[in-house]
């Protein structure tokens, strides 16, 4: 039978082994490597991915000193007892047929810590600690601990190490003139720039022999101000190559940049035609990077650029048997990442263990199971958004007999408006996901039926995943005609007018205000993003950085809350301050401390503080409530009435912010309880 998709199924050569094909997992911190006793739960979380068919797989960072920490006594390979334990992780992926590298990683000045050291002494906007120059001999010693940690990975049975050039950690600081202002032999030129990371490679190479993969991360494309030139970025892949590089993984964006390159609202594939142009100036094979997430994309990538691999990390912590659904052609089975950041990186950055709002077992592979059950009990769930959908795929899955009610005639909940959201398009393919999995699980599906008392008595167990309403506020005037419901305003269920107030600065609140800046055509094209972003290519910039040029609104919008202070803060760590920056970019007027006096016929009345001082007419069009939710759980007291306590989970349960993070979560849990 020939396969699917036949670029990404190749094996390659890489060094002294052979990958089955061309997908890489590429590198995520989880939180598991930072401590000896979580090593059993990381070589199970590596073995599920290599037994769900990836070819090559990286691990998340580890220092290759102290002051390399990302925090302190963070992850390390630094002595022969690291090594021994790390036999576990490379013995569970090896015995599933794939091939892993560590990754050798110095913070730089994105060290959490005060040993922090940098180029030179010039502190990161995002971190607190300013950090040390590293002198001569300290810059020596440095590269000794990076080939150091490649001899112990090799010891501890890696395939190979991946050097961390990229993203803003410490060899990137070397290399950029924003964060070297060295006149030593390690700076003051491109060359002397460039001239850590190449003896890195070059010496790692002289301790580890032919055989051992060095793959080097390096970043294509700083977009800081003053980051590397495209004549440098060419430059250092080939002194890489010539000094025993076998590979190049692309890296894209320095954590302070204030360029989006991972989140949802990043057009997919966005950076791939940088690394393609790098890997036609080397020899050794190119890893493409970042929003690549089906199957067909990645063919396509592989089939018209130079580039001979992809590396994605999220999309293989949303389905682990990613790989083996593509080789199997069963993409529409794929649990697509859909990069909102919520469980994975958004933990990673305030220092919890990662996980995957879509795979809620992602992480945690030794103590959440879907196993078949023993005894098939008849479950009804009651609800089909993101709770209700996890719960009855997962119930189902174990063998029970699932019926899934909904009042609506399609299934999705609060993931139906997301997908309307502009940025946001790719929630579209959570619900094709589970719209496969219910078919193929044989969920008895009744959509357009409202599931009373009655038809939910005779089930084993009821699962009640209503989800939420609008809160109605005690606003006076809030049911005049201009005022719409947030879903109103995201179906179109009515016409919206130049000038519009949203009331609630919440996640709602911020995803009506871009859908209402957006021009009647939302999803944003390669080049309309760019432009936005200031993104050109590499070539023309240092930094590949130009002046953003967002396309204006098509309505004046102002977004309020009650509270006082700064907007949004509570958004997720990663895309929180993209949504800020979007807004901003499109004149959205922000009011906080505010006081909703009334709506009538000249718009919405408003006063700011406790004392209701600087009385304010807003002269809009509509207003929209996005003034929180209210749980859905009427059903509960008839239920219990009756003998039949339900399980209810998700924003049935607690409403105070729509969370689909911990509805998915729930679902999958009480799933692997029933």
């Amino acid at each position: 039978m020939q396969s699917p998709y036949p670029q990404l199924l190749s094996p390659l050569t890489l060094g002294g082994i052979t990958v089955r094909n061309r997908v890489v997992m590429g590198s995520m911190h989880t939180g598991l490597e930072d401590r000896a006793r979580d090593t059993g739960a990381l070589a199970e979380y590596f073995a599920e991915r290599a037994r769900g068919g990836v070819g090559l797989i990286i691990t998340g960072g580890y220092a290759p000193n102290r002051t390399g920490w990302l925090l302190p006594f963070a992850a390390e390979m630094l002595s022969g007892g690291d090594a021994r334990r790390h036999r576990r992780i490379t013995t569970a992926v090896h015995d599933e047929g794939g091939r892993i590298l560590l990754q050798v990683l110095h913070a730089g000045r994105y060290a959490y810590h005060p040993l922090s050291v940098s180029a030179s002494a010039i502190k990161a906007p995002i971190n607190p600690f300013k950090p040390r120059a590293l002198s001569s001999r300290g810059v020596e010693t440095t590269i000794d601990d990076f080939v150091h940690a490649a001899v112990l990975a090799a010891e501890a049975g890696y395939d190979g190490v991946e050097i961390m050039g990229s993203e803003g950690y410490l060899l990137n600081q070397f290399l950029a003139p924003a964060t070297n202002r060295r006149t030593d032999r390690w700076g003051g030129s491109p060359r002397n720039r460039r001239r850590m990371p190449v003896e890195i490679v070059r010496r790692t190479r002289e301790a580890v022999g032919p055989d051992f993969v060095i793959d080097y991360r390096m970043s294509m494309a700083d977009y800081i101000e003053n980051g590397q030139s495209w004549t440098e970025i060419l430059a250092l892949a080939a002194e890489v190559e010539a000094a025993g590089a076998t590979m190049i993984n692309s890296g894209f964006g320095w954590h302070e940049a204030r360029v989006p390159t991972i989140v949802t609202s990043v057009p997919p594939g966005a950076f791939v035609d940088i690394s393609s142009a790098v890997a036609e100036h080397v020899g050794i094979p190119v890893v493409a990077s970042n929003r690549i997430n089906m199957p067909e994309a990645a063919e396509q990538i592989l089939t018209d650029t130079h580039v001979q691999l992809v590396s994605m990390a999220r999309p293989l912590l949303a389905d682990p048997d990613w790989v083996n659904k593509a080789a199997g052609d069963r993409a529409a089975e794929i649990n697509t990442c859909i990069a909102c950041n919520q469980a994975c990186l958004d933990h990673v950055f305030v220092h919890k263990k990662a996980s995957c709002l879509l795979n809620p077992r992602a992480g945690r592979e030794t103590t959440l199971a879907l196993a078949p059950t023993r005894s098939a009990k008849s479950v009804a769930v009651v609800g089909a958004g993101p709770a209700g959908l996890a719960t009855a795929v997962g119930a189902a899955q174990r063998g029970h007999r699932v019926t899934l009610f909904d009042g609506n005639e399609f299934i999705g909940g609060q993931f139906d408006l997301a997908r309307r959201i502009p940025g946001k398009e790719e929630f579209a393919q959570t619900i094709r996901y589970f719209t496969t999995m219910l078919d193929k699980y044989r969920v008895d599906v009744r959509l357009g039926t409202r599931a009373g008392a009655d038809e939910l008595t005779g089930f084993d167990e009821v699962v009640l995943a209503t989800g939420v309403t609008p809160r109605h506020p005690a606003i006076p005037g809030v049911d005049h005609p201009m005022v719409l419901s947030y879903p109103e305003a995201i179906h179109g269920a009515k016409p919206i007018g130049p000038r519009v107030a949203v009331i609630g600065a919440g996640g709602i609140g911020f995803d009506v205000c871009e859908l209402l800046t957006t021009t009647e055509s939302p999803t944003l094209n390669l080049k309309e993003w760019k432009a936005e972003w200031g993104v050109v290519d590499p070539a023309e910039a240092r930094g590949a950085l130009g002046t953003p040029d967002p396309a204006p609104s098509p309505r004046e919008v102002y977004l309020l809350q009650r509270t006082a202070g700064p907007q949004g803060k509570k958004l997720g760590k990663t895309t929180g301050w993209v949504h800020r920056a979007s807004l901003k970019a499109k004149g959205v007027h922000h009011l906080s401390g505010v006081n909703y006096e009334r709506i009538d016929d000249d718009g919405l009345h408003i006063s700011f503080g406790a004392k209701h001082s600087r009385p304010q007419l807003l002269a809009v069009d509509n207003v929209v409530i996005c003034a929180g939710q209210e749980s859905v759980r009427d059903l509960a007291d008839a239920l219990t009435a009756r003998g039949l306590v339900p399980h209810v989970i998700g924003g049935a349960e607690l409403a105070a912010e729509l969370d689909a993070q911990r509805a998915i979560r729930q679902g999958t849990e009480l799933a692997a309880r029933l």
